[in-house]
């Protein structure tokens, strides 16, 4: 059963790339002619105001009283949420936690560290595995355009599904690395996601990305942050009534920079540490 499934799914992708090569009108979007939806660059550059948005953010550890206004709040959500992601599949969480029972047992669960203690808000920054099925559905269902094209609407209905279903106990995906390091042996193939690992490293990078959205948005915004991986995540997804798949990526503290809130000068090394021209 499961290797029917991936011939069918294989077939079907090979036959989305030689759509694509011929570059066929599909669902009267000719290809040829360019007639589909396209967003030219912004006229305007914004690199010196990026620069200096990125290069201020810190980690603050220290916040004062001053709370974080609702409209900048979700303005911050709201950007964190159009961050890029794997397939469009943004299988993250921002879970804003304001009660403040809950809130004093999630400061407890971060070790009850300065950023945690005195921060105005403290959002959970969570990465689903078992969300791609739900989410490719909505790319279907609200598609921006009135009609989806077929081949995308294909994808979303069975290549997401070759691609990220494992099948029980990850039997699928095991058929699948074997299926794709032979046909890796004579051309490119991605190598995954096929096993649980695998999932959590998918959705943990992209919703990592919709983080640091989150963290450049505060900051733009006149607000600071901090992100927190020192925190019990036992204790957070009890706290939370979090699914089996949820992982807990990191907790964010947020709000105004107390004078003494950074706590040393910023530290990097030279960039040819990091860096790798090829």
């Amino acid at each position: 059963m499961a290797t029917l499934e991936t011939e069918d799914q294989t077939s079907f992708i090979d036959d989305l790339k030689d759509t694509l090569r011929r570059s066929k009108t599909i669902d009267g979007y000719d290809y040829n002619a360019k007639k589909r939806y396209y967003e030219p660059a912004p006229e305007q550059n914004h690199g010196e105001a990026f620069s200096q948005v990125v290069e201020s953010r810190r980690s603050v550890r220290k916040f004062t009283d001053k709370p974080i206004p609702k409209a900048v709040l979700d303005a911050c959500i709201d950007l964190a949420l159009i961050a890029p992601s794997s397939c469009n599949l943004q299988p993250w969480e921002f879970h804003v936690v304001q009660s403040p029972d809950k809130k004093a047992k999630l400061v407890e669960a971060c070790m009850s560290q300065n950023a945690a203690t005195t921060a105005q808000e403290l959002i959970v920054v969570v990465a689903r595995t078992n969300n791609w099925k739900k989410i490719a559905k909505l790319n279907i269902e609200q598609w921006p355009q009135p009609k989806i094209p077929r081949h995308w609407k294909e994808f979303y209905s069975k290549g997401v599904a070759f691609t990220y279903w494992q099948g029980p106990f990850y039997a699928v995906g095991h058929v699948k690395k074997a299926f794709t390091n032979l046909a890796g042996l004579f051309r490119p193939m991605p190598r995954g996601p096929f096993t649980k690992s695998d999932m959590r490293v998918w959705a943990i990078k992209s919703t990592a990305l919709a983080a640091e959205n989150l963290m450049l948005a505060f900051r733009a915004y006149g607000f600071d942050s901090c992100p927190m991986e020192g925190m019990d995540e036992q204790r957070v997804k009890k706290l939370l009534r979090l699914p089996g798949d949820a992982e807990v990526v990191m907790v964010v503290g947020a709000g105004e920079r107390d004078t003494d809130g950074v706590y040393f000068p910023r530290v990097k090394f030279e960039r040819e540490n990091f860096v790798k021209y090829v």
